[in-house]
């Protein structure tokens, strides 16, 4: 029996929350995300916006530069992630088998659900936009590649214009490389620019292009990564729907709306970062043993380093020190910085055993998951270390 897999994309969720909050907004021209004098850059644009050539991830000062009567909001993250745990409500209310992949995005397994699977999803999209106010665009099909593609099929066939294309396509079980065969190869997964061009000077422009080709000759063009592009052609994805990962890395980073060369600021930004890494572990009941820094100069060149510690920690102080120890092996004085990120990897569940003299580090810990609570439903500046 083949599985029925729902696909639940919000459409430009960050714009439809914004619009909630101000109705005002509505059928304008405006994005969520950073200044155009400060490096900022769209997080998620409005309809009209993208009507005028406005994308996410592109610099807001070009943003501004194609839409001149473009408005400008400041994201709200606390803000999203409320509703977006009001849709996955919604999702959980349906099954368990709920896969959340990003704030406005997930798959849900819904084979074992005894009704009609479009029924059923155009009555989730329905509450969705009733109760929540939120537009989504909704694909059904036999597995999660072909979920995927046929609601981003579906948000560009939309003949909607200036509005959210609330998308909906099913792609019937054996009818899977059929619906793929006529679509651009770069919609596949695994096809990124580099993988596309290299497919275009084979003569392969089309997702149907790459299953017709030969699965040795693509593996051996392609390494692995072939075997893998043959099999998504052909509409083939066993990977089941997975409700639970488990955490790998925390991490923080900044990026500077000016180069900053200033230390003190530096290693005030990486004690802040420090502190929201180690809340979270806190917060999971998890502890790391690898701290990493990322670092990133005025010319985009990239670095990252990383040390080991002696024990896993949840400490900020523990995870600070070592970032900025390992900071200032690779900066020169004063050199700028665009960019300061800490993380931690190496996570497990984090070991506590007292011995007679450790019962003030017990002490400290307990003391900081109250604070940890006060933040959180207090905000950050309702108490700071002294």
């Amino acid at each position: 029996m083949p599985r029925t897999i729902l696909h639940l994309d919000l459409d430009a969720f960050y714009c439809s929350v914004e619009e909630i909050q101000n109705p005002q907004l509505r059928g304008k021209p405006f994005a969520v995300g950073g200044k155009p004098d400060e490096r900022g850059v769209v997080a998620s644009c409005s309809y009209a916006a993208r009507a005028l050539g406005v994308r996410s991830a592109m610099p807001m000062s070009h943003a501004a530069r194609l839409c001149r009567d473009l408005i400008i909001i400041p994201g709200r993250h606390k803000l999203y992630g409320e509703y977006s745990e009001k849709v996955m409500e919604k999702l959980h209310n349906l099954t368990s088998l709920v896969e959340q992949i990003s704030i406005d995005e997930a798959f849900l397994d819904i084979s074992d659900i005894q009704t009609d699977k479009t029924r059923l999803a155009l009555d989730l999209q329905r509450i969705i936009q009733t109760e929540l106010n939120l537009p989504s665009s909704v694909g059904i099909a036999s597995n999660k590649l072909v979920a995927k593609i046929a609601t981003e099929v579906g948000k560009k066939s939309s003949k909607k214009k200036n509005e959210p294309p609330f998308g909906f396509t099913v792609v019937p079980a054996g009818e899977e490389a059929q619906f793929l065969a006529p679509l651009p190869a770069d919609m596949l997964w695994g096809v990124g620019p580099k993988t596309n061009a290299r497919l275009a000077e084979l003569g392969i422009h089309t997702i149907g292009d790459i299953a017709r080709w030969p699965q040795k000759e693509l593996v051996s063009l392609f390494g692995e990564n072939g075997r893998d592009l043959w099999q998504h052609a052909n509409g083939i994805d066993n990977r089941p729907v997975v409700t639970e990962y488990e955490t790998k890395s925390i991490s923080q980073e900044t990026t500077f709306s000016v180069d900053i060369q200033d230390q003190k600021k530096l290693e005030k930004t990486m004690r802040e970062q420090a502190r929201d890494v180690a809340r979270q572990l806190r917060k999971n009941d998890l502890a790391g043993k690898t701290v990493k820094i990322k670092i990133r100069w005025p010319d985009f060149t990239t670095l990252t380093r990383q040390v080991t510690l002696p024990t896993s920690t949840d400490n900020e102080d523990e995870i600070y020190h070592a970032a900025v120890k390992l900071m200032n092996t690779v900066r020169k004085p004063n050199q700028a910085v665009r960019l300061i990120g800490v993380g931690v990897s190496g996570i497990g569940a984090p070991v506590r055993q007292l011995s007679l003299w450790e019962v003030g580090s017990e002490k400290s810990r307990k003391l900081r998951e109250v604070v940890d609570q006060l933040q959180e439903k207090y905000g950050k500046s309702v108490i700071r270390k002294g």
